[in-house]
């Protein structure tokens, strides 16, 4: 079942524009691959699955499964649904023109495809790599129960995203399309939240660690382009 929802929302992070990372902050980041998931939609085991295939390569990606809102009204809350993840879909929806949809595979903020179809997700993977090599250096590490975020130097200006989420989850689903099935999910995003922008300095950050046992930071430019990205 492709389910199709267009909503009103607000974007979850005001988008200005910017220009690419100069070639002297080139630096190898992982390809950013978000789903957008529900446990009620039935079509949406098959993506998770992969997603989770995704989650155990070593290097090269950023995997993270954000569980949306809108199915919720459906004779199933998702457990790990979130406003945020709703909106951060309606974004791309009125940037990429796709709609919203589940499961919904978007690549490093420019390509959409549908979730469970491998080939074409392989295809967006690669050509996200090939586009992936000069980036916005970005380094994660804990301090004193903190989060501590540095960003390298660059040009323009751009979103700073903290993400948490955690690496695996198995949920019993007792209503709903997807009633009696254990769902196995993989890097489920728990909280997202603005740390404001980054202005092409340099710039070390210190955070309340997010809610979720990982954390993952993103840095978006306003047409979408993931210009750095790091996990913990």
């Amino acid at each position: 079942m492709r389910y199709v929802a267009f909503l009103v929302l607000p974007l979850l992070v005001p988008l200005a524009a910017t220009k690419v990372a100069s070639p002297a902050a080139a630096a190898e980041r992982p390809v950013v691959v978000e789903l957008f998931t529900s446990q009620s939609c039935s079509s949406c085991p098959p993506a998770e699955a992969l997603l989770g295939e995704l989650a155990e390569k070593p290097d090269g990606l950023l995997p993270l499964a954000f569980h949306v809102t809108y199915w919720n009204r459906l004779d199933w809350r998702d457990t790990f649904s979130l406003p945020a993840a709703t909106a951060r879909q309606q974004a791309y929806a009125e940037r990429l023109g796709d709609g919203n949809f589940t499961p919904q595979i978007v690549v490093d903020g420019r390509r959409s495809v549908v979730g469970s179809r491998r080939g074409e997700v392989s295809t967006a993977i690669g050509q996200a790599r090939g586009e992936a090599s000069a980036a916005l250096p970005v380094s994660l590490s804990r301090a004193d129960g903190n989060l501590v975020v540095h960003l390298g130097a660059g040009s323009g200006a751009a979103d700073i995203l903290l993400v948490g989420f955690d690496a695996r989850h198995e949920t019993r689903v007792a209503r709903g399309e997807n009633a009696g099935r254990t769902l196995v999910q993989a890097n489920v995003v728990r909280s997202v939240r603005s740390l404001g922008r980054w202005d092409g300095k340099a710039r070390t950050l210190s955070e309340p660690w997010p809610a979720g046992s990982e954390a993952a930071v993103i840095v978006q430019a306003a047409d979408g382009r993931i210009l750095g990205a790091g996990r913990s």
